[in-house]
């Protein structure tokens, strides 16, 4: 079970990172959104007129951070529970502050990624468990 975990736990970090790094790249490239065919409609209600800074978030949030998490996670760092952690926060949070100002909701876009967040979350706090655990 724990490498079936495990296993699953890099899969949706390579998954989260490629795609949040793709489409920050792309927003940064292109902030009219058009690269990923996203309306400038959508930004209507958001403090954004282009999608240049979410871009930009999406690429250090979502993308770098990610893959910073992943490789303490490879190396198996310790504190590599704390990374995963504030990962999920961090994806969940970008999640909601998406729907928030973009007063929009795609179930299948948003649900899937919120899942994930509470994933990393979850599978955090087990790991930080284990560790205390196993070194008490």
């Amino acid at each position: 079970m724990k490498t079936l975990l495990k296993y699953f736990t890099i899969f949706l970090l390579l998954f989260n990172g490629f795609g949040a790094f793709y489409g920050g790249i792309s927003f940064i490239i292109e902030p009219s959104g058009s690269l990923l065919k996203m309306s400038d409609s959508f930004l209507e209600s958001s403090p954004f007129n282009s999608y240049l800074i979410p871009g930009i978030v999406l690429l250090c949030v979502n993308g770098i951070y990610n893959f910073i998490t992943l490789y303490i996670f490879l190396i198996k760092k310790p504190n590599a529970y704390l990374f995963l952690g504030i990962q999920g926060i961090l994806l969940t949070g970008w999640i909601i502050v998406q729907m928030i100002l973009l007063q929009l909701f795609y179930p299948i876009f948003h649900i899937p990624f919120l899942f994930i967040g509470i994933y990393f979350i979850l599978y955090s706090l087990y790991l930080k468990k284990n560790q205390y655990l196993t070194t008490h």
